[in-house]
């Protein structure tokens, strides 16, 4: 086996306190930090590590789990194990629900997806009116039921958000928000055609580790988070007209914001 090329991993310090696996994901965490493994690209395999630093596999497998935990890698079956991709979209809270993106037939997920250059899509979607849970009652101003629209969104095949909006129906029913398609400029769209000139968003956001059912859904590797999102929509005379409660993969986003000055 040949060794691993000089400079790319250091040596173990038989003197420091800090346990043999975790100097080796130190060692390995600071190659990728440096570029010195791409976004994709495979690490040193169990074999090479344990040729290059004198370990056992168990050594090697311990350190790999440690960067699977910080959701820096994850690994393929009979492959070896990858650096994760970078976020690959950046949702600019300033811009994303510009009336000119509806005016162009384009809802914010299309938006976001044509500047990353990725290809979007909407599979899992279900429409249906039911109960409105309690926090989505006090959102929507002590409303008893609504249109629920659940949909999954996809880039290029990945699932990277799950999102659930919540319509008064007095609003949503019988119109075009309660097809499965509501057309050009999505639901926001139609919203404003229906007269609720929108105003302003609110959100409210959290990380946090995903339950079992957001992990199977978004297909998240081990280690990674999700970003919690809630956004109430208000129209120009003060009401809220939607709730969107919107769980995205930590590792496909980067939230960006301009913030004034003054």
């Amino acid at each position: 086996m040949s060794p691993l090329p000089s400079g790319l991993l250091g040596d173990l310090d038989p003197t420091s306190d800090r346990a043999v696996f975790r100097q080796i994901a130190d060692q390995l965490r600071e190659a990728i930090d440096r570029g010195r493994f791409r976004e994709g690209e495979k690490l040193p395999s169990e074999a090479e590590l344990v040729d290059h630093y004198g370990v056992s596999r168990m050594t090697v497998r311990n350190s790999f789990s440690v960067l699977q935990g910080e959701g820096l890698v994850h690994a393929e079956h009979g492959k070896g194990v990858f650096v994760r991709p970078r976020p690959p979209v950046r949702r600019l809270a300033s811009d994303r629900f510009a009336r000119r993106h509806r005016e162009q037939g384009k809802s914010a997920f299309i938006v976001e997806a044509d500047a990353a250059g990725s290809h979007p899509q909407v599979d899992s979607l279900e429409v249906k009116e039911e109960k409105a849970t309690q926090d989505v009652s006090t959102r929507l101003g002590s409303v008893r039921r609504v249109l629920a629209r659940r949909r999954r969104y996809l880039l290029d095949g990945r699932p990277v958000e799950f999102a659930t909006s919540y319509l008064p129906l007095d609003i949503a029913r019988g119109t075009q928000i309660a097809e499965p398609n509501p057309g050009p400029g999505g639901i926001y769209a139609r919203l404003e055609d229906l007269g609720h000139r929108l105003d302003h968003f609110e959100e409210e956001i959290r990380a946090r580790m995903p339950s079992p059912a957001e992990v199977k859904t978004l297909h998240l590797a081990a280690g990674v988070p999700v970003i919690h999102l809630i956004r109430t929509a208000f129209d120009t005379e003060g009401r809220p007209v939607e709730v969107c409660d919107t769980v995205m993969a930590a590792d496909a986003y980067v939230l960006s914001y301009q913030l004034p000055a003054t």
